[in-house]
């Protein structure tokens, strides 16, 4: 790719993730090429597809946490390891409004742009899981793809006005639930006191 090129791609994707995370992955494609100060025909030359632009923006991150759960399968417990991949998941894919909508998608799509960096992103996530149940410290009856799914519901919370400030509430209830021993888990947050009455 020449050195223009590069740079216009660059450019692209920076203002890309700006104006999505801003306004979400629906948001139009003409109007990223508008706060570019790029035309629509050379956005998408560079990406033909709403899907290519996003797996282009999102591959350093589909990457990064891919890494991240080969550093946790080697330290720490396997229940604490399972929690910060999964507090590490939904944070990520709530600064992104409406991706996890996508990846849902692109998990059963194998045409689609954002297919292989879903199903191994699915995959990193499944082995903390089964390395959580082979310890005996994660419930059973639940894979990888229920994980992905479980990461879908917390993002979107996440991305509700209203219930954005249960959301860390949520995802504690949620990762309780997930472990077997949930008294052997530190989800980051202190116990709530129970309810009397």
């Amino acid at each position: 790719m020449r050195a223009d090129a590069r740079k216009n791609r660059d450019h692209l994707l920076d203002i890309a993730g700006a104006v999505i995370a801003e306004h979400g992955v629906d948001v139009s494609l003409r109007d990223i090429a508008r706060r570019s100060g790029m035309g629509l025909a050379t956005l998408l030359r560079h990406f033909p597809t709403r899907e290519a632009l996003l797996e282009a923006l999102l591959h350093t991150s589909f990457g990064e946490l891919t890494s991240r759960a080969a550093d946790l399968e080697t330290q720490g417990s396997p229940e604490d390891a399972l929690v910060s991949w999964l507090r590490d998941c939904v944070a990520w894919t709530t600064e992104y409004r409406g991706v996890t909508v996508l990846m849902a998608a692109a998990i059963e799509d194998t045409e689609s742009a954002l297919h292989a960096s879903c199903v191994t992103l699915r995959a990193a996530g499944a082995r903390l899981l089964t390395r959580a149940q082979a310890a005996g410290v994660a419930r059973d009856d639940i894979d990888g793809a229920d994980l992905f799914a479980l990461v879908a519901m917390l993002a979107w919370l996440g991305d509700q006005p209203s219930l954005a400030p249960r959301a860390d509430h949520l995802f504690d209830v949620i990762a309780s639930a997930i472990l077997t021993s949930a008294d052997s888990a530190d989800t980051g947050r202190q116990p709530r006191p129970p309810v009397l009455g």
